[in-house]
C-alpha cells in the first residue's frame, strides 16, 4: 500500500482533533473519570467538553508554532507526513511519563501486538522487556529461532543490525514497540543481535555476544501437557507459555487429559518458566483450577482497590503440586505462581521471577492504533508487591544449558 503524502497545513484541524482525543483519554485516567478495571468504556464517554488547555493548564501555542515553522521552512517538504508526525507526538507524550509499560501503539504496531496475543507472527521468538532500564530478553519462546540460537532469559539487548532494513542501531531509548518493530521482519531474513549476558560467581556481565538469527514464523501454543516418568514417579508436566486468546481452551483440554489419567499420577508440575504474561483474567482462570476459594490477586488503582477471587472450578485442587519459575516468568505468570504459593503453601522451584507488578489497560483507538496505560499495581494474596524484585523460590535450581537435561524439572519431580 502506498502511503500518501499530504500537506501538514491541510491536516492541521484533523491533527488537533486527534491530539485532543488522545490527551482527553490520558487525562481521563489521570483524574479518575473512568473505571480503572477492565470494563471497556468507549473513548467518547471519557472525553469531556473542556479543551486540553483548560483541563491540564497547558499552552499548546508552542506546539503549533513548531508545526507551522516545519511546514513553511523544512528543506525536504516531501518528508513531512502529518499522520506520522501526529503519531510521533502522541508517542512522545506517553514516553514522557517515564513508564515503559505506558505507550501509544501506531496502527501497524498495534496490529503486531494483537498478533502476539493471537499467537502467530514472523520474527525470532523473543518476549521483550526491561532490566535496569535496558532492553532485555524476558524469555525466548520454545522451539523458535531465538531459543535454537541459544538466547536466554535475562540477556540484555544492546544493538540490532539488519541490512535489509538499513538498520544498525544501539537500543538505548527504544520503547518496547520500537524494539518489536525493528527486531521482527519478513520470513527467512536475518537480524544480528548484540547481547550482554550475566556470568561468573557474582553474576557480573561478560563480553558482548553477537547472534545472527534467521527469522521464522512464530506459532506458539500456549499450553503443553506431557506425562513424565522419573525416579519411580509419573507426573503431569503442564507448561503454560503465555496467557493469550487461546489459553483458556487449551488449558481446559489439558485438564481433561489429566483427570482422565489421575489414577496413575503422582502429581502435577505447573511450569511457568519463560512465561512473560498476557491477559490478566487468564491468571485468575487458571488459578481457579487449583485454588478452591480465596483471593487470587488484588488490584490497587489510583482511587480504588479490588480483590479478584477464584471462580470455583478447582478441578485440579486435589493433586500434589509444585510450580516451576525462572527469570522469564513475569506479570500474569507471577500472579498465578504467587497466588498458588500464598493460598496453597506450594513450593516454587527454579529461579527468582522477573518482577512486573503493574496492570495495563489496553484501548483500541479510532485510527487503528492502541493505547496501553498503567492503571494499577497488583498485590499477591498476602499483600506483597513484587515489582522489580520478583518472587523468590523455595528451591533454587539453575539449568545448565550445555546439557540436554532439564535440571529444574528433574529436581521438582524429586521434591514432589
Amino acid at each position: 500500500m502506498v502511503k500518501q503524502k499530504i500537506s501538514i497545513s491541510v491536516l492541521r484541524n484533523f491533527s488537533l482533533g486527534l491530539l485532543i482525543l488522545i490527551l482527553g483519554a490520558v487525562l481521563g485516567y489521570r483524574y479518575g473519570q473512568v473505571d480503572t478495571g477492565f470494563n471497556k468504556v468507549p473513548l467518547s464517554q471519557i472525553i469531556k467538553t473542556q479543551t486540553p488547555d483548560e483541563r491540564a493548564g497547558v499552552d499548546f501555542s508552542v506546539f503549533w508554532e513548531v508545526w507551522g515553522y516545519l511546514d513553511q521552512t523544512y528543506l525536504n517538504s516531501e518528508d513531512l507526513d502529518a499522520v506520522t508526525m501526529v503519531d510521533g507526538a502522541i508517542s512522545g507524550m506517553t514516553a514522557a511519563i517515564g513508564d515503559p509499560y505506558t505507550a501509544y501503539l501506531p496502527p501497524k504496531r498495534n496490529q503486531r501486538s494483537a498478533e502476539d496475543l493471537a499467537g502467530s507472527f514472523y520474527g525470532v521468538g523473543i518476549v521483550l522487556g526491561y532490566i535496569d532500564e535496558t532492553l532485555a530478553v524476558i524469555s525466548p519462546l520454545d522451539g523458535t529461532p531465538a531459543a535454537e540460537a541459544g538466547i536466554q532469559a535475562g540477556d540484555l539487548i544492546l544493538h540490532v543490525k539488519d541490512e535489509n532494513k538499513s538498520l544498525d542501531e544501539d537500543t538505548v531509548g527504544w520503547t518496547l514497540d520500537e524494539a518489536m518493530e525493528k527486531i521482527r521482519g519478513r520470513k527467512n531474513t536475518h537480524v544480528i543481535l548484540t547481547l550482554l549476558r550475566k556470568n561468573g560467581p557474582e553474576d557480573s556481565y561478560g563480553d558482548p555476544i553477537e547472534f545472527d538469527i534467521t527469522r521464522g514464523e512464530i506459532v506458539v501454543e500456549s499450553v503443553e501437557l506431557k506425562f513424565v516418568e522419573h525416579s519411580g514417579k509419573r507426573v503431569a508436566h503442564l507448561k503454560v507459555s503465555k496467557f493469550g486468546e487461546r489459553t483458556p481452551q487449551e488449558f481446559d483440554q489439558a485438564v481433561k487429559q489429566i483427570l482422565a489419567d489421575k489414577g496413575r499420577l503422582d502429581g502435577i508440575l505447573l511450569d511457568l518458566r519463560n512465561n512473560a504474561g498476557g491477559f490478566f483474567d487468564g491468571a485468575i482462570d487458571l488459578a481457579s483450577e487449583f485454588i478452591d476459594e480465596g483471593v487470587v490477586v488484588s488490584q490497587k488503582g489510583k482511587f480504588t482497590k479490588r480483590d479478584f477471587r477464584t471462580k470455583g472450578k478447582a478441578r485440579l485442587a486435589n493433586f500434589p503440586l509444585l510450580v516451576l519459575v525462572n527469570r522469564g516468568s513475569a506479570s500474569a505468570s507471577e500472579i498465578l505462581a504467587g497466588a498458588i504459593r500464598d493460598q496453597l503453601d506450594v513450593k516454587l522451584i527454579g529461579e527468582n521471577t522477573f518482577g512486573k507488578g503493574t496492570v495495563q489497560d489496553r484501548r483500541e483507538l479510532s485510527n487503528g492504533g492502541g493505547l496501553h496505560v498503567t492503571i494499577a499495581r497488583w498485590l499477591l494474596p498476602k499483600g506483597d508487591w513484587i515489582h522489580e524484585e520478583g518472587i523468590p523460590v523455595s528451591v533454587e535450581v539453575k539449568n545448565d544449558y550445555e546439557t540436554e537435561q532439564d535440571e529444574a524439572l528433574l529436581r521438582a519431580i524429586e521434591e514432589l
